[in-house]
């Protein structure tokens, strides 16, 4: 197939304001992008629990734009009992499908090749919980669908789209992956643009009879990490959408209307996931920038930090914490030390009276 000339090439031909406006939020991304991996400021302890947070907000967001009522409370309590492998409602079914996949996708991303059974792979084990969709778990749908925007009780209200019908889903998903393999050689295009034209078709197509959506998001996951947005792992992508669903709703709608015509005009959603990656940069920009000193330690020395400014004096000896804490002298001996070393700590008497005052602000 000659894609120089195909339609998934030809609507990234951008006006030259947008191309203006839309390096604009590029440059932004990448300089967020570029200090994230330069900087190296967040211990690997804390990048660990910050992208814990973000595997169980992101589930409970994702699930909440299709309809889904668990908070993320309740998440959290279901990502402590994973190994239960029985949940009682529909809910909990979905949430947990998702929960294990985008742990996968955290871990495995440079691993996780980009084509059609990767996404059969990824639908199948995300839905393995769901009794409803027991029957086309990572297959193609076999009955017509439509994209459909739900409030927060799963009431549909409103109709988003209506995507390519059965018999030509297969063919539609080998040219969309061919393209995407192509242009990422071709490499002329900038590769958060490819994501968004990426994305976009694979939502259009909506290949199967359900979990489109939440499939698009563990794939935009996906891609970030393999372009190397490691940012990803800290800040929540699905969370960001869930908090400008109706922008998200919109963009698709005004971007569909033209889907398949001779103008296609991949703008709308273009602007909308590059808005939304700028955001995670933004947040992600504020934890290497703000006094976030918690960020810089170890599960232990947060452990101490904690325990230390629970207590009504905020004073404490060097036993007392062994005692509280039940760690070695020697570890509560760096945890101390550590935050003497950050000023978060002061020292008063010498000695066998050494006793440490938490500093307030």
């Amino acid at each position: 197939m000659d894609f120089h000339n195909f339609r998934l090439t030809t609507r990234l031909n951008l006006s030259s304001e947008l191309i203006e406006e839309i390096y604009k939020i590029l440059a932004e991304i990448d300089g967020v992008k570029n200090s994230w991996t330069v900087t190296g400021k967040l211990l690997p302890q804390t990048i660990e629990r910050l992208t814990q947070a973000v595997i169980i907000t992101s589930s409970g967001s994702s699930n909440r734009i299709e309809g889904n009522r668990l908070t993320d409370e309740q998440v959290n309590d279901l990502y402590k009992k994973m190994r239960i492998k029985k949940f009682r409602t529909r809910d909990e079914q979905e949430v947990v499908g998702y929960l294990e996949m985008l742990e996968l996708v955290f871990s495995h991303y440079a691993e996780i090749l980009m084509k059609e059974s990767s996404i059969l792979y990824l639908h199948r084990q995300m839905l393995k919980y769901s009794d409803k969709d027991a029957r086309h778990q990572g297959q193609y749908k076999f009955g017509s669908n439509r994209v459909e925007a739900k409030d927060q009780s799963g009431r549909v209200i409103g109709v988003i789209f209506d995507p390519t019908p059965p018999h030509l889903v297969s063919k539609e998903m080998h040219e969309l992956l061919d393209w995407y393999t192509w242009a990422k050689v071709e490499n002329n295009k900038h590769p958060l643009i490819l994501a968004a034209n990426f994305i976009f078709e694979y939502l259009a197509i909506h290949p199967f009879q359900d979990g489109n959506g939440r499939t698009s998001r563990l794939l935009t996951n996906l891609i970030l990490l393999q372009e190397d947005y490691h940012f990803t792992t800290v800040v929540s992508y699905e969370r960001l959408v869930e908090l400008n669903k109706a922008d998200y709703y919109l963009a698709l709608n005004q971007t569909q209307k033209s889907w398949k015509t001779e103008n296609e005009n991949i703008v709308p959603f273009l602007l909308f996931l590059l808005k939304i990656v700028r955001l995670q940069a933004q947040e992600a920009m504020k934890l290497l920038e703000q006094d976030h000193f918690e960020y810089l330690l170890s599960e232990k020395q947060l452990a101490l930090w904690q325990w230390a400014c629970s207590l009504s004096e905020k004073t404490f000896s060097r036993a007392d914490a062994i005692a509280a804490l039940g760690f070695p002298a020697r570890t509560v001996e760096a945890c101390i030390k550590k935050l003497l070393d950050l000023n978060k700590l002061e020292r008063l008497g010498q000695g066998r009276a050494t006793r440490y005052k938490v500093c307030v602000d």
